[in-house]
């Protein structure tokens, strides 16, 4: 499988890394404005390959992408002083609009995945730009915030988190929703299997584990200035489903057709992957409550997509 990433930042860097030390692609090609910094990254990632894996990792232009089955757009621009989100995204658009014209030219099947923040709303305005289907286009979501769900439940149960089912639903952002509903340990509901093993999900369990999902990124960041070693295993895990066309399970984001009467919104929800990308939706059970939040999530990212210049 050959793999591209555009963007050789930490978080690109860091998906490198990870898929090349799965051993999940034989060839993965870097791209940077800064040729120097994909350089780098390569040359210092594929000195890793003797204690791992066969991947051939190399920094190259967008010619290189040709034959890539599935490319991680992780460029973008940073925010200036003074600047509002949508002149970011704006500029986040004009980007992408270069980006996306390179990668399509030289890999016209690829599947995009995007890891660019805001990820749900680029997510949407890659769509919106390439004309691509949406199960083509997947925003990396939810992912991490998930993950991070789990493991804080995992502590909490002494259990492993990979046993936990369990999704964080909407926005990757302020608005998301952890659906603890129709959360699982195993084959069990979480709250009578909480219950029963001594370690009660009360009110101030859910309070601190929502917390600490949704609080995350700004604990990372203000502690090392940004988050990337968990999106970059996010990213490879997601590249492992397409590539090995598992149909499992992950929480990525795509526009959806239909969310809470909402139409047409970038967002996430539990979505079967596959070698073609997004085969389908595994619609979660989830309470009254959490349906409203997620509608609210869903007209957030709506009126913000709508709202961008492109």
């Amino acid at each position: 499988m050959k793999i591209g990433i555009v963007g050789a930042g930490q978080v690109g860097a860091s998906a490198a890394y990870a898929i090349a030390l799965l051993g999940k692609a034989r060839e993965i090609v870097l791209i940077d404005l800064d040729p120097a910094m994909a350089a780098a990254q390569a040359e210092d990632i594929s000195h890793a390959m003797p204690f791992a894996a066969t991947s051939e990792v190399r920094a190259g232009g967008y010619a290189d992408l040709t034959g890539a089955e599935v490319v991680i757009i992780a460029a973008g621009v940073s925010q200036q002083p003074g600047e509002t989100r949508l002149d970011l995204l704006a500029r986040n658009a004009a980007v992408f609009r270069i980006v996306t014209d390179q990668v399509l030219t030289h890999a016209p099947d690829a599947i995009l995945l995007i890891a660019s923040n805001p990820v749900d709303v680029m997510t949407g305005i890659t769509v919106r730009l390439t004309g691509l289907p949406a199960h083509r286009v997947i925003g990396s979501g939810t992912i991490l915030d998930t993950a991070r769900f789990r493991v804080l439940l995992g502590q909490h149960l002494r259990i492993d988190p990979r046993s936990i089912h369990a999704y964080v639903l909407g926005e990757h952002g302020d608005s998301e929703v952890l659906s603890w509903s129709s959360a699982q340990v195993g084959a069990r509901d979480l709250t009578s299997y909480a219950q029963d093993s001594g370690a009660p999900i009360t009110y101030d369990v859910r309070a601190r584990i929502d917390d600490g999902v949704r609080r995350a990124a700004y604990r990372i960041i203000e502690g090392k200035g940004a988050t990337y070693y968990g999106i970059g295993a996010g990213l490879a895990r997601l590249v492992t489903a397409i590539g090995g066309d598992e149909r499992s399970v992950h929480s990525v984001s795509v526009m959806t057709s239909d969310v809470e009467g909402i139409k047409d919104v970038p967002l996430s929800l539990p979505r079967i992957l596959g070698k073609t990308g997004v085969i389908g939706d595994v619609a979660p059970e989830i309470s009254a409550d959490e349906h409203a939040a997620l509608g609210v999530s869903a007209k957030l990212l709506k009126d913000t997509l709508e709202a961008v210049r492109l």
